[in-house]
């Protein structure tokens, strides 16, 4: 995993979130391009950071003034890329390497999962390519 540096107000957000939902985040992530705030946690953890029928999220919302999404952190890139796009359901994750050095995800959604997986304005596909990045240096994600 790359170097994460978290900022102050990161900080503040990943303490709000502990004391709504009682979990601690690995990771919280600012995302202004579409007013969020992302945060990442252990395997198995997200029923529980998201509370019964969404109420901790709501809580979230009306503290940050923002959109909270959870997403379950993976060890290996495509399962912390799957979890990134859920609720779609995916086919395959395959990453490659790219001529200059880089890396991309190529995954695989049925015609009927495509919407689910870019999410309203992209805002889903967007979400996994962010984290990718951060965690993985996978440049771009491609979906087939």
């Amino acid at each position: 995993m790359p170097n994460i540096v978290i900022t102050e107000e990161e900080l503040r957000y990943a303490a709000l979130f502990e004391s709504i939902t009682g979990i601690t985040p690995r990771d919280t992530i600012i995302d202004d391009k579409y007013n969020r705030v992302i945060f990442i946690v252990d395997k198995n953890f997200a029923p529980l950071a998201v509370g019964k029928n969404g109420i901790n999220i709501r809580r979230l919302r009306e503290h940050l003034g923002k959109d909270a999404e959870v997403v379950e952190y993976g060890e290996a890139p495509e399962d912390f890329i799957r979890n990134a796009l859920y609720p779609a359901k995916i086919n395959s994750i395959k990453i490659t390497k790219l001529p200059s050095d880089g890396k991309v995800a190529i995954v695989t959604v049925s015609e009927e999962e495509k919407a689910v997986a870019i999410g309203k304005n992209g805002k889903n596909i967007n979400r996994a390519i962010l984290l990718a990045k951060r965690y993985f240096d996978i440049e771009s994600i491609k979906l087939t």
